[in-house]
C-alpha cells in the first residue's frame, strides 16, 4: 500500500490531509455505499491515508482540535486578590516537573506547521505533554498534526506570543526556556502578588509592564483587556499605584525635557525640517512661538524651549490621554502608530503606556461621570476640541511588573523578564532575537 504523499520539505500533502478527512468522516457516518466505496479503493492515496489513520499513525480526531485542553479564559484577571494562591499551587506543580526531570529541548528548527513531517516533533510533543499544553489523548509520531497545532496555540496564548499555532523562532526560544527557570519566575512573582493583593479595590486598572497588556477588572474579573506598548529596556515603564482621575481629548503634546535632549535635538540636526513636518511647535518661556531656524541646534540653548505638537491624527498621543499623579510624569494614551500593537515585541515607548481600543477602557472609566457616554465621547472626539473630564470616582490604577502567575483557571503564564528584574537567568529567551 502507498504512503501518504510527502513533498521535499517532508510535509503531507494538504490536498490529502483534506481529502482523507472527508473520507473519514464518511465511513464515521455510516459507511460508504458499495459505489462510493469502490471510487475510494481506487484513490490509491486516500486508502493509503486511511491505512495510516486505522494504524494510529494520526491519532484518533486527526483533524480535531483539542477538547480537554483549554486556552485561558480571558475573564481571568491578571492581578487579583486569589492571584497570589493560585501561583502557589503553580509553584507546586512545577516543582514536581522539575523533580522528574524538567521538560526535553526541542531542536532548532526554522518552520513547523499543520501537515509538516519531522525528527524533532516526537520531542516538541515530549515537551507540550509535560507542561501540560497537548491532549493526553494525541499519539506520538514525527507528524505536525492538529494535536500539536493546539497545543502550540495554547503555549502561544500563555507566553504573549502570536497564536498561529506555528512554530517558529520566537515560540521555539520559549518552549526551550528550561523547567528551573520558569519555577524560579514563579517563586520570585509570588511575592510581588501577594505584596499587591492586599490592596485591590473592587474596581480597578492594571497595566502589566512584561505583558504589555493592560486589564480593566471589576469584581475580580476582566472586564476588558488592552493591549499596550510600554517602555524601552533603556527607558523602562515604572510600577505605579495611583489613581485615574481625569481623560483629555483631542490633546495637545507637550514634549518631555527628556525626550527633547534624547530623540528631538538629534533628529532636528540630521533632517531641520522635521519639527515642521511633524506639526510642533517651539515656545521661549514668555509663551513666544519661535522659528526652528532662530535656534542652534548644536548648543545647550535648544533645551531651555517648550515644545508643543498640535492636535490632529498626527499627534502621539492621538486623541485621548488619560491622567494619574504620579512621579514619573508618565500617562496612558492613543496613538496614531497602531501597527505596534500587532507585534509580540511591544517596547518602544519612552515610559509611557499607548493603549489599543483606548475609547472602550475610558468608556468604562467614565461610566459613573455625567455626561460622558460613548455617544457623547465619540462626538467629542470628531469635534476636534480639546476637552477634559474629570471622574466622578477615581479609580485606582497598578503599573505593575509580573512575568509568571497562575489564574484560577490553572493556566500558567510567563512572559519575558524585558527589564532583567527577575534575578532569574534564561528569563529573557523568547524575545532576545526580535
Amino acid at each position: 500500500m502507498n504512503e501518504p504523499r510527502i513533498d521535499d520539505r517532508g510535509r503531507v500533502d494538504r490536498r490529502t490531509l483534506l481529502r482523507r478527512l472527508i473520507g473519514a468522516a464518511g465511513f464515521a457516518a455510516a459507511g460508504l455505499s458499495a459505489r462510493a466505496a469502490a471510487a475510494a479503493a481506487d484513490d490509491q492515496t486516500l486508502e493509503a491515508l486511511i491505512g495510516a489513520a486505522q494504524r494510529g499513525e494520526f491519532g484518533q480526531g486527526f483533524d480535531e482540535a483539542s477538547r480537554t485542553i483549554h486556552m485561558p479564559k480571558p475573564s481571568e484577571p491578571t492581578v487579583s486578590a486569589a492571584t497570589a494562591q493560585t501561583t502557589d499551587q503553580a509553584i507546586e506543580r512545577y516543582a514536581a516537573i522539575v523533580g522528574r526531570g524538567g521538560w526535553p529541548h526541542v531542536p532548532q528548527v526554522t518552520v513547523l506547521r499543520l501537515g509538516d513531517r519531522h525528527p524533532s516533533v516526537p520531542e516538541l510533543r515530549a515537551r507540550l505533554t509535560a507542561s501540560g499544553d497537548i491532549d493526553p489523548n494525541a499519539v506520538g509520531n514525527d507528524i505536525y498534526d492538529s494535536y500539536v497545532e493546539a497545543a502550540v496555540r495554547r503555549f502561544q496564548a500563555r507566553h504573549g506570543l502570536t497564536v498561529d499555532g506555528i512554530m517558529r523562532e520566537q515560540t521555539l526560544a520559549a518552549i526551550n526556556v528550561p523547567a528551573p527557570v520558569r519555577l524560579a519566575q514563579l517563586k520570585v512573582n509570588v511575592t510581588r502578588l501577594r505584596a499587591l493583593a492586599a490592596n485591590l479595590a473592587p474596581r480597578y486598572v492594571v497595566a502589566n509592564i512584561p505583558a504589555a497588556r493592560i486589564e480593566a477588572i471589576e469584581n475580580g474579573a476582566a472586564v476588558s483587556r488592552h493591549t499596550a506598548v510600554a517602555g524601552k529596556p533603556d527607558r523602562p515603564s515604572p510600577d505605579i499605584n495611583s489613581k485615574i482621575v481625569e481623560i483629555n481629548f483631542n490633546p495637545y503634546w507637550t514634549v518631555p525635557a527628556s525626550i527633547v535632549k534624547k530623540d528631538l535635538i538629534p533628529k532636528m540636526q540630521d533632517a531641520p525640517d522635521y519639527l515642521t513636518s511633524n506639526h510642533i511647535r517651539i515656545f521661549n518661556m514668555r509663551h513666544q512661538e519661535l522659528q526652528p531656524a532662530d535656534i542652534n541646534w548644536y548648543s545647550e540653548d535648544a533645551t531651555h524651549y517648550n515644545f508643543r505638537q498640535d492636535q490632529g491624527s498626527f499627534n502621539s498621543l492621538g486623541s485621548i490621554r488619560i491622567n494619574f499623579p504620579n512621579a514619573y510624569q508618565v500617562y496612558m494614551h492613543d496613538t496614531p502608530l497602531k501597527n505596534l500593537f500587532g507585534e509580540d515585541f511591544r517596547f518602544h515607548s519612552s515610559g509611557c503606556m499607548r493603549v489599543q481600543n483606548v475609547r472602550e477602557l475610558v468608556t468604562w472609566l467614565l461610566r459613573d461621570t455625567r455626561g460622558w457616554s460613548r455617544e457623547e465621547i465619540d462626538d467629542v472626539i470628531k469635534s476636534g476640541d480639546l476637552k477634559t473630564a474629570r471622574l466622578a470616582n477615581p479609580v485606582p490604577l497598578h503599573w505593575v511588573y509580573i512575568t509568571g502567575w497562575a489564574t484560577a483557571d490553572g493556566v500558567v503564564q510567563f512572559r519575558e523578564d524585558i527589564y532583567n528584574r527577575d534575578g532569574v537567568p534564561g528569563a529573557q529567551a523568547a524575545t532576545t532575537n526580535l
